[in-house]
């Protein structure tokens, strides 16, 4: 195992983010969202196993056994945590490992605008971050819970698969449980959580219509939950949510989310001019509009209500995007690459703003 761990503090000594392992091929990490090929020992296929059978946690084994892949959180004392995944191709055993970090950034470090601390100072509903893989949700969600913890006394209690971040203790109690480790399942964890005394609830990841309407029935009673969603737009989020539950079901989960969702953070990481990484946040606020467009059915129309939602701190990737650029932040070539509407926001770089919003609106 010796090699191994050097292998991880020569990534996180490089600043990478992931590394990747696999038998009969170059150890590779990822260096502000490129793949690198470390000088290293060619992984053998013994190896891996070796190392496999050493990380793999006790209650672990058996779903790797089972299902021929794992999730787990594995720590290194004097290198780091690192959210582990290890599964097979081609029936050999590979490793894909994103690093933690051990502190949790600031909200400023991590580039989040004033409001979203305002989000999650929300007395009770839903708040989700959303985004794709590798965007950053679950390190603005550890900036919110931390911000949480040190502002207010709750009674905090996640539900994660694997646990990413910890949390010490501040003004709040946090209880930190790990699928499989601590609790079989999300179904079952749900089950019980409301059971706990929780004041705030979060829950890794919304997965299924289970996931959603345990959080839709702890929001109905007064709990705050924060969770992570995989879409690539906010105003696509209240769609995604929908398409988890039969289309008999749909119209009753519109209805409650009207009075349960309280915003949709979507991040997109963007490549800054000094070559490092920073989001691009779009943000939807359940506002009178929004409230009234998903009541309505009219969800087609939340993305103009966002960009019209500017005074109550929304605000579209496009101007996110226009933003970062504006303070010199990012290149108008990289903003317009990351763009949901590149032409659009092309224009607004010459000065031409089009007030497309209020005219979807009507």
């Amino acid at each position: 195992m010796e090699l191994f761990h050097k292998i991880l503090k020569t990534a996180i000594d490089g600043g990478a983010s992931d590394v990747h392992i696999k038998a009969g091929t170059p150890v590779i990490f990822r260096i502000n969202r490129q793949l690198v090929p470390i000088e290293c020992p060619l992984p053998t296929e013994e190896w891996v196993n070796k190392v496999v059978e050493h990380m793999v946690p006790r209650h672990g084994k058996a779903q790797l056994e089972d299902n021929r892949e794992v999730d787990f959180s594995y720590y290194v004392p004097g290198v780091g945590r690192f959210r582990t995944n290890v599964f097979q191709q081609r029936g050999a055993f590979c490793m894909a490992m994103r690093y933690v970090k051990a502190q949790i950034p600031e909200f400023e470090q991590l580039g989040l605008l004033p409001v979203v601390r305002k989000i999650a100072e929300a007395p009770r509903g839903i708040v989700l971050v959303a985004g794709a893989t590798g965007s950053g949700k679950s390190t603005t969600l550890a900036a919110m819970m931390q911000h949480i913890n040190r502002t207010s006394r709750k009674h905090v209690i996640t539900l994660e698969d694997p646990i990413e971040y910890v949390f010490e203790d501040d003004q709040s109690v946090i209880e930190q449980r790990e699928i499989g480790l601590d609790t079989p399942s999300y179904p079952l964890g749900l089950k019980y959580v409301l059971r706990q005394d929780p004041d705030i609830i979060m829950i890794g990841e919304m997965r299924d219509s289970i996931s959603f309407q345990a959080a839709i029935g702890a929001a109905d009673t007064g709990h705050l939950v924060l969770s992570t969603l995989h879409t690539t737009t906010a105003a696509q989020s209240v769609t995604r949510i929908l398409d988890f539950f039969k289309a008999d079901e749909r119209e009753q989960v519109r209805r409650q989310l009207v009075g349960t969702l309280q915003a949709v953070l979507c991040q997109r990481m963007v490549q800054t001019v000094e070559g490092g990484m920073t989001v691009a946040l779009e943000i939807l606020i359940s506002n009178s509009t929004v409230r009234k467009l998903i009541e309505e059915n009219r969800l087609d129309k939340l993305a103009a209500a966002i960009e019209m939602g500017t005074d109550d701190g929304m605000q579209t990737f496009n101007q996110a995007l226009f933003e970062l650029v504006k303070a010199r932040r990012i290149t108008e070539k990289e903003a317009l690459q990351k763009a949901s509407n590149a032409q659009a926001l092309e224009m607004n770089f010459k000065g031409i703003f089009l007030d497309e919003g209020r005219r979807i609106l009507g």
